[in-house]
């Protein structure tokens, strides 16, 4: 993964329990790094070591520093300057996550050795949408989920979201039943 990963994880910590938590998280994960490049690529295991660990010292499960890192994504992406590519993507939440391959290959031009998640959106009416994710790395759909509600912040649109298919319980790819208000596709 990219070190804009690392160092949101980082952020996130740091914003949410202070440097002294970051500190103990980046001893108990092993993190050698004074601190993470924006634009080079760490291994995928570093970044998992540092949720295990948040885990471990937060004592929260992981699943839940995932959701919690994915919403926290969304606002911290936006504020490192890319809030116009969100709204690139889609004036509302829907398109938006209609758009959301659309947005990882504009971001691909800045990062070429980005690896995205695959979306797509089935099953649309006006108060509801199926989101599918497709990624070749294993165990972050809870971080989906808080991108989801970090996506519906953005738009202000209050969501629900159920997984309906998990990889985790041997799905080809992680599906997501998103509910929401009629207006709420309409308006930004």
């Amino acid at each position: 993964m990219y070190g804009m990963v690392n160092k949101a994880v980082e952020a996130m910590v740091r914003s949410s329990y202070g440097d002294a938590t970051w500190q103990t998280i980046r001893q108990q994960a092993e993190v050698s790094e004074a601190l993470f490049v924006t634009m080079h690529q760490y291994p995928d295991d570093l970044t998992y070591r540092m949720i295990g660990a948040a885990s471990e010292v937060l004592a929260l499960p992981a699943d839940e520093i995932l959701r919690e890192f994915g919403r926290f994504w969304t606002s911290y992406t936006a504020r490192e300057g890319y809030r116009e590519l969100l709204y690139l993507a889609g004036d509302h939440f829907v398109a938006c996550l209609q758009h959301l391959d659309n947005l990882h290959a504009r971001v691909g031009l800045s990062y070429p050795q980005l690896t995205p998640p695959a979306f797509f959106c089935t099953d649309i009416t006006e108060r509801s949408v199926c989101l599918h994710y497709l990624s070749e790395r294993r165990g972050l759909a809870p971080m989906v989920v808080g991108l989801l509600h970090g996506l519906a912040d953005l738009f202000s649109t209050a969501i629900t979201v159920q997984q309906i298919a998990s990889r985790e319980m041997d799905a080809d790819h992680d599906i997501f039943a998103i509910t929401f208000e009629p207006h709420a596709a309409a308006s930004a």
